[in-house]
């Protein structure tokens, strides 16, 4: 009776340690082991992936398809870009034109079940060449129809992190509370950060500029800058030698004394407009990542405020 009183306990000391070698897999560790798995997130800009890694936290992997120097208009998606979406659950995009490359991408990765979430939704749009006051409502089904930059009002990052909130609760249910907590926690930094750079700016009296590409009309309208002129109308075009003296002759018209450049495109074209006016150029980044200390979105959007206002500061009227 004692012998077999101790065969039980030794025996079930060697099923745990079958067990704990992988001998076996007890059901409670398979459960945990599923549950931390982080979800496998896609994003096709590094503005979506700041976001996406703020509301997911550990319980998410996000892979941007794009990193912060390379011009959105003229992406090419890679081989390793095709892998990283056939393996994940969800993929954020903008929307509205700018990823035009991301339908095909998606159909040729194989990936029935993966979520497509086009985060510009909702937004009120303006469209190219209008004033940012007439910015308005567009049909859902009018991707083409606005803008795309839309993440530089810092308000529409606001929805685009709401739908990103709710695509993981969609796929992760279980964790809603925590995906709401950290949108909260973070719309409360987003928050703050405006309200200083709406402060930073109003003591500058001038606020007119010309920028390298259409990119920011909605940042214009959120902190008060009036956009005069365009060195880039079209992606990937260069602009023609009439266009160019026709801002020439509106920078000296004007008196503008500052032109916003950007890393992603030609930096000769604004330094040869400059040279002849006499403005100022100052390097700004649509897109996290674009210069040194602007890894994050919030990062970005105080880089680029902090410097356009020591620029229009410092530069003397023509």
């Amino acid at each position: 009776m004692r012998r077999k009183c101790l065969i039980r306990p030794v025996a079930l000391l060697f099923a745990a340690i079958a067990l704990m070698v992988g001998y076996g897999t007890p059901v409670c560790a398979a459960g945990q082991s599923a549950e931390s798995e982080p979800i496998e997130v896609v994003v096709t800009l590094p503005v979506l992936k700041d976001l996406a890694e703020h509301v997911g936290g550990p319980r998410v992997r996000v892979m941007s398809l794009m990193s912060g120097l390379e011009s959105e208009h003229s992406y090419s998606p890679r081989p390793s870009d095709l892998v990283a979406v056939r393996k994940a659950r969800v993929l954020f995009e903008v929307g509205l034109g700018l990823e035009v490359w991301v339908s095909s991408l998606v159909k040729n990765s194989g990936n029935s079940g993966l979520l497509v979430v086009t985060t510009s939704k909702g937004i009120a749009l303006i469209r190219d060449h209008e004033s940012a006051s007439e910015a308005g409502p567009v049909p859902q089904d009018d991707h083409r129809a606005g803008n795309p930059h839309v993440w530089l009002d810092p308000e529409n990052a606001k929805v685009m992190m709401r739908h990103i909130t709710e695509a993981l609760i969609k796929v992760d249910p279980a964790h809603a509370v925590d995906y709401r907590n950290n949108q909260a926690a973070y719309l409360r930094q987003l928050d703050q950060l405006q309200t200083e750079l709406i402060e930073r700016l109003r003591n500058v009296p001038d606020r007119r500029i010309v920028v390298h590409h259409p990119a920011w009309p909605y940042f214009a309208r959120r902190f008060g800058l009036e956009v005069v002129g365009e060195i880039v109308r079209q992606a990937g075009a260069e602009p023609s030698a009439h266009h160019m003296q026709e801002l020439i002759m509106a920078i000296r018209k004007n008196g503008v004394r500052v032109i916003a450049s950007e890393p992603q495109l030609n930096q000769k074209i604004p330094e040869v407009l400059a040279r002849e006016t006499g403005a100022r150029v100052v390097v700004l980044t649509p897109l996290p990542g674009g210069v040194a200390g602007t890894d994050t979105y919030l990062d970005m959007l105080r880089y680029n405020v902090t410097r356009l206002a020591e620029a229009l500061e410092a530069a003397k009227p023509n």
